[in-house]
């Protein structure tokens, strides 16, 4: 058998959390823990999108209509508990949006969110396009959300995490500092651009994340606000020994049903209690890089 080395990406090398930088958060927490409440509009009749039942020929009224049901009554209720629990978000949006319902966006502004790239709409995929497209559909979102929203994003999540290969080449030469495309650490890390800018990485989840478990595992509600309890108090205990970050990823068409949010409120009132007695730090992805980027060589 001849040798063979396998393609490697060269964004950054291996290295076991165990040999990770050692610092700490603000307030002298271990473990920082951050919202990304996803918030998105899909074509209607046409493109991508998650379905709560089998997909149907076009136009799929049904799942546009669950999906749709996110940005009228889910987001709005999952807005509501962030405020009587004083938590903070990183705020992934679409910019239809803005077209859309900018009202929704307009009280995630007035609540001090963080927002976050997530490009035009999530019935589209980014890792399709040419680098002449992709480098347009991410300096329009920096755009549009200066315009509207009077905030320069810093951060980036591509729909469906979908990537080029030059999508961290072309977050660095526009003007992102931090992708959450990446979970395949604890920690933040630094990924390795062609024209040398700095480009963190911080963790998004995959597992704590309403989508995989709730409609591809097809997981009960109380199910999944148990595992992100466990993933915490785990996470919480590992943390005493270096920085952690935990992300809890949120989509309000699927938690911000009633039964749901439910159950999202005992696990989120868990976590709120553990950061009022100062053990943890609630934050922002945007808070988290720019913490790392000034502790970490």
């Amino acid at each position: 058998m001849t040798q063979q080395t396998l393609t490697h990406h060269g964004r950054f090398d291996y290295q076991p959390i165990t040999q990770h930088p050692s610092y700490r958060w603000p307030g002298d927490s271990g473990l920082a823990v951050y919202l990304g409440f996803n918030i998105e509009h899909f074509a209607f009749g046409e493109g991508l999108g998650a379905c709560i039942g089998p997909a149907s020929p076009q136009p799929d009224v049904l799942n546009y209509s669950w999906r749709e049901y996110g940005n009228r009554v889910g987001a709005w209720r999952c807005l509501e508990l962030f405020d009587q629990l004083a938590l903070p978000s990183g705020t992934l949006i679409n910019t239809a949006l803005y077209e859309h319902c900018p009202e929704l966006v307009a009280a995630c502004v007035q609540r001090g969110d963080e927002l976050i790239g997530h490009g035009y709409s999530n019935a589209e995929r980014q890792g399709g396009m040419s680098e002449v497209e992709e480098r347009a559909l991410l300096l329009h979102c920096r755009e549009a959300m200066q315009q509207h929203s009077q905030q320069t994003p810093t951060g980036w999540l591509s729909p469906w995490i979908s990537e080029s290969l030059h999508t961290p080449d072309l977050l660095a030469e526009t003007g992102y500092r931090y992708t959450l495309n990446w979970c395949h650490d604890d920690q933040v890390t630094r990924m390795r651009t062609r024209s040398g800018d700095s480009l963190l990485a911080v963790p998004y989840p995959q597992e704590i994340n309403d989508i995989p478990m709730i409609v591809a595992r097809q997981m009960d509600a109380k199910d999944f606000a148990q595992m992100i309890i466990d993933n915490f108090d785990e996470m919480l205990q590992q943390a005493k020994r270096q920085p952690l970050v935990m992300g809890i990823a949120l989509h309000p068409y699927i938690v911000g049903q009633p039964y749901r949010l439910h159950h999202l409120r005992r696990a989120l009132t868990h976590i709120a209690r553990a950061r009022d007695a100062g053990e943890v730090w609630f934050t922002t992805p945007g808070a988290i890089a720019a913490h790392a980027q000034a502790h970490t060589p």
